[in-house]
């Protein structure tokens, strides 16, 4: 029978619905349960694409005797981490408390009745291996601990409650000092961990860092640092070139397992894609490489393809598993290629992904990756470029197909607020950069659904499935979107999407912010109340809540006029401060607001005749130049008041920096070559 996970929408509890585990989603009715019977919880978490989540799964607790002494001896909690980031931050930090090392997933915790942990780990399987003991003795030490030892457990309770409460920063009295020290910092510190070889940072497993790659392409627009810019875009070509890039579909994988981007971890993440489509736009304007663009191009197919959902939106991910294997739907034999392809694409496509050499993968299939560029396979095979170019591409197109036809990996459909704003955020910037409005209109398309399915009754949800909103929102949907709609003005102004940033920005100051210290908690005022209120700041596969808040809210004041949001974003960094001059690379999201700090950015007003406006629009949106915030309103009353200018017969820009405004430009190359200089910092 169906356990009481058949009742939710998120498609990872889904997966679980049948196991014989008396499993509960997270609430109250399994809290209430466990304090009033004393017995401990077993919390496991984990997401619908994780691959060590689908064999513990399998192992455990699709095991009726595992399953047996898990109902007997706790109570059961399942949570996806993906709808329950709340939950998710404190456990893994708990687990980090306990265990002293990072966690993971699936993340196993084991709490006492009034849901603090006092044991924890990852996987585990069913018999023992890899070192690990084997779950049935996990249970029941746990459980034995737990009967005999509750008075060290409610202890070791108390002093977790202690260290909880010592991770918030304390505002530091006074006037904040900002300069440049840290930026400088961060730089050389990522230079440090630079691999200047394959591009990234550190060895295996290599994480794209987006974050990173975004603040060193602000650092080159800001300063004119060229090995900021070339650790930025060396990373973003070697990662193109390798096998974290489906270079049949589209899109990248979440990381890569070794050093050089050869083998990825095979899911697919909607957060990862938008975060690298909006890098590659840059790298592609910085530059005008035909491998962001084609890299870009990819991105934008496969959402279209693989991750478009009914009414706008995308779903969240891609399993990394089909048929019970990671990656089987991605890899070949070249003896399968060979066959596919006639003669002279299997010349072209052999030599270039490097399938006429040994297998790549566990010595027994090929992961395609670039081995040789395909300029110099022309030269060795005496075709032009474009003779190789037609034929690589053909080849494409055919095993593509014929991948097609395979039992496709899962793919978790629900919406979540915050991943959709990185993707319209991409989507925005990625066809202003390239002048593809059909991209614009996949952006607006999921910027509607958004605020049409999940904003309820002046609040804003944090996922949608199947019809049904729920869970209230983070702080970084909130903070996400709001950036997300800035972006989508930059593109093209319509008065529901500042209106909507209005309303995500005052719900952001009246929910999240901590008015009394600074900065933002990652649950609302109103949210349940967890054993702990965490205030993220470092970023990590996805930026930081608070580093995007308050750089987006500062982007706003500019232009909106309102100085509130201004106030809000310096009181974050000045709370921050202080870890940014200790660990700045681990912060490079906020980084990016003290460098707002230092050299204000530039916000460009254009207005006149549409025609010309568009044109002038269209220009100015290839730029790289990640600090520029241009936006071109179509005039109305809704308008705030830094945008309301003299009507004018023909185009013309305002030009603002700081406290600065230049007088009005006529002229669209003076504006481009203005705005093309580096911005001075103080």
């Amino acid at each position: 029978m169906p356990n009481r996970l058949a009742a939710e929408t998120s498609p990872y509890l889904l997966q679980h619905a049948d196991n014989p585990v008396d499993w509960y989603p997270w609430g109250e009715e399994a809290l209430a349960r466990a304090r009033a019977e004393n017995r401990p919880i077993l919390l496991s978490i984990g997401y619908s694409a994780c691959h060590w989540c689908h064999v513990m799964a399998h192992e455990c607790f699709a095991d009726a005797i595992v399953a047996a002494e898990m109902n007997r001896l706790f109570i059961n909690i399942k949570v996806d981490r993906e709808e329950r980031p709340d939950l998710d931050q404190v456990y893994q930090t708990a687990h980090q408390m306990l265990v002293g090392r990072p966690g993971g997933w699936p993340l196993t915790m084991f709490l006492a009745p009034d849901a603090m942990p006092f044991f924890g780990g990852t996987y585990f399987p069913r018999e023992p291996r890899h070192g690990l003991p084997a779950f049935v003795e996990v249970l029941h030490s746990v459980a034995r601990a737990f009967a005999e030892k509750q008075d060290e457990i409610a202890e070791q309770g108390r002093t977790m409650r202690e260290a909880f409460g010592s991770t918030l920063p304390r505002a530091v009295r006074g006037e904040p000092l900002f300069n440049a020290d840290p930026l400088a910092q961060a730089v050389a510190e990522l230079d440090t961990n630079y691999d200047r070889r394959r591009g990234g940072f550190g060895g295996a497993p290599k994480f794209p860092r987006p974050a990173a790659l975004d603040f060193l392409l602000r650092r080159h627009a800001a300063t004119g640092d060229p090995h900021a810019r070339d650790m930025a875009l060396t990373t973003l070509e070697r990662m193109a070139e390798g096998g974290i890039h489906d270079h049949l579909g589209g899109g990248f994988y979440r990381y890569s397992v070794d050093a050089q981007w050869s083998i990825p971890h095979f899911e697919k993440m909607l957060y990862d894609n938008a975060q690298l489509l909006h890098l590659y736009a840059e790298a592609w304007a910085l530059s005008r490489k035909q491998v962001f663009r084609q890299a870009a191009e990819g991105i934008v197919a496969w959402l279209q393809h693989e991750m478009a959902l009914p009414g706008g939106a995308f779903a969240a991910a891609l399993d990394a598993d089909s048929e019970g294997e990671e990656g089987r739907f991605y890899l070949w034999t070249a003896r399968e290629v060979h066959a596919l392809l006639p003669p002279q694409q299997w010349d072209v496509a052999s030599i270039h992904w490097g399938l006429d050499g040994p297998p790549n993968f566990e010595d027994a299939e090929w992961h395609l990756r670039q081995v040789q560029p395909l300029e110099q396979v022309a030269e060795r095979l005496r075709l032009t470029p474009g003779e190789a170019r037609q034929q690589l591409e053909g080849a494409r197109h055919t095993l593509l197909a014929a991948r097609n036809e395979r039992i496709r990996p899962g793919r978790d459909d629900k919406v979540l607020t915050g991943c959709n704003a990185l993707a319209i955020k991409g989507l925005a910037r990625a066809a202003r950069a390239f002048g593809r409005p059909e991209w614009l209109g996949l952006a607006c398309g999921a910027a509607d659904f958004l605020q049409r399915e999940l904003w309820r009754d002046g609040r804003l949800l944090a996922a949608w499935k199947d019809g049904r909103a729920r869970l209230p929102a983070y702080l970084d949907d909130h903070a996400f979107l709001l950036e997300a709609m800035l972006e989508l003005l930059q593109a093209g102004w319509r008065d529901a999407d500042y209106r909507c940033a209005v309303a995500l920005a005052d719900a952001l100051l009246q929910h999240f912010e901590d008015r009394e210290e600074g900065g933002f908690f990652f649950t609302a005022h109103d949210h349940e109340a967890l054993i702990y209120r965490t205030k993220p700041v470092e970023d990590h596969a996805t930026p930081s809540g608070n580093g995007v808040a308050a750089f987006a809210l500062g982007r706003l004041a500019l232009l909106s006029g309102e100085p509130r949001y201004a106030a809000a974003a310096r009181r974050a960094l000045a709370l921050f401060l202080p870890d940014l001059r200790q660990h700045p690379g681990a912060h490079p999201g906020l980084l990016n607001v003290l460098g707002d700090e230092l050299s204000p950015p530039a916000l460009a007003v254009l207005q006149g005749p549409a025609a010309e406006l568009a044109r002038w629009q269209d220009e100015i949106g290839r730029l790289p130049a990640p600090w520029l915030l241009a936006v071109a309103p179509t005039g109305g009353d809704e308008r705030p008041p830094p945008l309301r200018k003299p009507e004018t017969e023909r185009v013309n820009a305002w030009v603002c920096a700081g406290v600065t405004c230049l007088p009005p430009i006529d002229g669209l190359e003076a504006l481009l070559g203005m705005l093309a200089k580096p911005l001075k910092v103080h």
